[in-house]
């Protein structure tokens, strides 16, 4: 490859290390109280290294959810290649961590008065406030999709009983059908995601219904990674799956979720088996109570620390944020949530701020011992991201068998080793 992975993390490690632990915690940050809501990628590791940093800061963690279902590899249960348990993650980590972590929804923010309010009825006060929410659909966006339409075409988006729903539908079409998916435009959560679900859709049916067929409706005629992606389908696949851009007449404009019929914007219906509408996307609801979201609907942040822009004290992970050219993955929020816990720290211990330095590497897997990644390394520059120049790229398209395999192997790997850096310890 044009690039080493030793000298991406190497890179990531050595921004890391000019944001090295402080000797001493001043007595004053004793009594600062940093809440981060969403505990997810970017919200867990805020939350842990944070603690890490300041041990004697006190950091409430809020999420709703007992149990974190990641979306990364959550495209290998629809493939039948993981359990559904494999996925996912607890937070007896975070607590043995020292951080306080409650099973509650941020149903509000009062920036002025820093104060979130909790959906069992607590109020909480905070010195700072870390927001790590996600995304949210738009629905009806796409005319006719609306959250009752996704329970007959699920998005699958998040992580949960969308994805379950999916697996189900799959497991009960028959050997011929059309699985169709509807792909939204830039920006969206985790751009080769869908492309990545299609491969491994196709691994499921080569197996188990052959005679099948995968149509990707594209609301862009570009994609991350596309080159690997289409000659990997044909590798392994043949013309089982079938992707039209949106100048070939790959926009859907309307969805009948119940007669599981999409409608193009050059008017032509297609019919499906299972289908599966990824729809437009925004950052989740809490960004828009705190004030911190503009009018795109996701969050402008400081390029340096991932503190809003808008709202004082208040700093946005993930997903939800504005961070082109880093791509909304859940490597980025990992990297982006080290850089905010350092930066908080630094600010309750009267530190002056390091420049923030940033890493992202997305592994897809389009078979069993077919992988590809593409990766780079960013930094903040005048108040910007920038990637850092020759630092990343994507895998040779003349790989041999041998080094996708070694790709796959690298992502299996990696899944690993990011759920033990924020959870599984």
């Amino acid at each position: 490859m044009s690039f080493n992975r030793r000298t991406v993390l190497g890179s990531a490690v050595a921004g890391a290390a000019t944001l090295a632990l402080p000797s001493i915690v001043r007595a004053q940050a004793g009594s600062a109280h940093v809440v981060v809501v969403g505990g997810g990628f970017g919200g867990a590791t805020a939350a842990r290294y944070l603690k890490a940093r300041a041990p004697q800061v006190r950091v409430t963690l809020i999420e709703p959810a007992q149990t974190f279902y990641t979306c990364p590899f959550s495209n290998l249960y629809l493939a039948g290649l993981r359990t559904w348990d494999s996925i996912a993650h607890s937070y007896d980590g975070l607590r043995k961590a020292g951080v306080e972590v409650i099973h509650a929804r941020a149903d509000n923010v009062d920036t002025t008065g820093k104060r979130v309010f909790l959906s069992n009825g607590k109020l909480l006060h905070y010195d700072k406030l870390v927001l790590s929410p996600g995304i949210d659909m738009r629905w009806n966006a796409l005319e006719g999709y609306d959250e009752a339409a996704a329970a007959l075409a699920p998005h699958a988006w998040k992580a949960g009983t969308q994805t379950q729903l999916l697996k189900k539908q799959l497991d009960a079409m028959p050997d011929g059908g059309k699985f169709v998916m509807v792909i939204p435009a830039n920006p969206f959560r985790c751009p080769p995601g869908p492309y990545e679900r299609a491969a491994m859709v196709a691994h499921y049916f080569k197996q188990h219904k052959p005679k099948s067929k995968i149509l990707l409706l594209d609301n862009k005629d570009a994609f991350s990674k596309q080159g690997l992606f289409l000659s990997g389908y044909k590798a392994l696949y043949g013309d089982m799956i079938e992707w039209v851009k949106q100048s070939d007449d790959g926009q859907v404009v309307r969805v009948d979720a119940k007669n599981l019929e999409v409608e193009t914007a050059f008017g032509t219906k297609h019919k499906a088996d299972v289908l599966n509408v990824i729809p437009p996307q925004k950052a989740g609801f809490i960004a828009d109570r705190a004030g911190v979201t503009d009018a795109s609907g996701w969050v402008p942040i400081k390029a340096e620390s991932f503190a809003s822009q808008q709202v004082k004290d208040v700093y946005v992970l993930g997903d939800a944020t504005q961070a082109a050219p880093m791509p909304k993955s859940g490597f980025a929020a990992n990297t982006q949530g080290k850089v905010a816990a350092a930066a908080i720290a630094a600010e309750l211990l009267g530190q002056p701020i390091a420049t923030g330095a940033f890493a992202n590497t997305c592994y897809s897997l389009i078979g069993t011992d077919y992988g590809i990644s593409v990766a780079g390394v960013y930094r903040s520059e005048a108040g910007k991201l920038i990637e850092v120049p020759g630092s990343g790229g994507v895998s040779p398209a003349n790989a041999d068998a041998g080094f996708r395999k070694a790709e796959a192997d690298y992502g299996a790997a990696w899944y690993k080793a990011i759920s033990a850096d924020i959870w599984d310890r």
